[in-house]
C-alpha cells in the first residue's frame, strides 16, 4: 500500500489528476472518491473521464445515483451514494451487477454503502483546504499502483 499527497490549487489541477490517472486504470478496478461536497470529487471525474477521451457534459448522479459511460468494450460507471439513506439500498438497487472484470467503477461517497461495496483497488481522498485542495492517493492493489506512479510523473505530487 502507497500513499501520495498532492496539493492541488485548482479546479483544474484537481482534473489533471484525473486525467493523469486514466490511462493506468484497468477493467474491474474500484476507486473510491471521499471528501465534502464542493471538494472536487466530481472534478476529478471529469479529468478521468477527458482522460479516456470522453467528451460532453459530467455531471455528478447524486439524484440518479449511477451514470454510467461505454468506451469501446469498456465500462464505467460514476456512482454517487450522498442520497443513499442506508447501506441496504446498496443491495436491493441491484448495484452489485455493475461491479465486473469488463467495468471500472468510480464511486463518490463510498462510506454511504458500508460493508457491501467491494474492495477498493484506489482510494482517493480530497480535503478542502486556505490554499485550494489536499488529495491522498492511495494504491490498495497492486494494479492501481500503476495510478500512482501516472499521477506522481504529471508533476503535481508535493510528496
Amino acid at each position: 500500500m502507497h500513499t501520495l499527497i498532492l496539493e492541488l490549487p485548482d479546479a483544474a489541477a484537481t482534473e489533471a489528476v484525473g486525467r493523469a490517472c486514466a490511462p493506468a486504470l484497468v477493467p474491474g478496478m474500484v476507486v473510491t472518491l471521499s471528501g465534502d461536497l464542493g471538494a472536487g470529487k466530481t472534478t476529478l471525474v471529469r479529468g478521468v473521464l477527458r482522460g479516456l477521451d470522453i467528451s460532453g457534459p459530467v455531471k455528478s448522479p447524486t439524484y440518479t445515483l449511477v451514470e454510467p459511460y461505454a468506451i469501446s468494450s469498456l465500462y464505467l460507471y460514476h456512482f454517487d451514494f450522498y442520497r443513499l439513506g442506508e447501506s441496504e439500498e446498496w443491495e436491493a438497487a441491484g448495484f452489485r451487477e455493475y461491479f465486473r472484470d469488463d467495468a471500472i467503477c468510480l464511486i463518490e461517497w463510498p462510506e454511504r454503502a458500508g460493508a457491501f461495496l467491494p474492495a477498493a483497488d484506489l482510494q482517493i481522498g480530497l480535503e478542502i483546504t486556505d490554499d485550494g485542495r489536499r488529495c491522498t492517493v492511495t494504491a490498495l492493489s497492486a494494479r492501481a499502483e500503476a495510478c500512482l506512479t501516472a499521477i506522481a510523473h504529471q508533476g503535481t505530487a508535493a510528496r
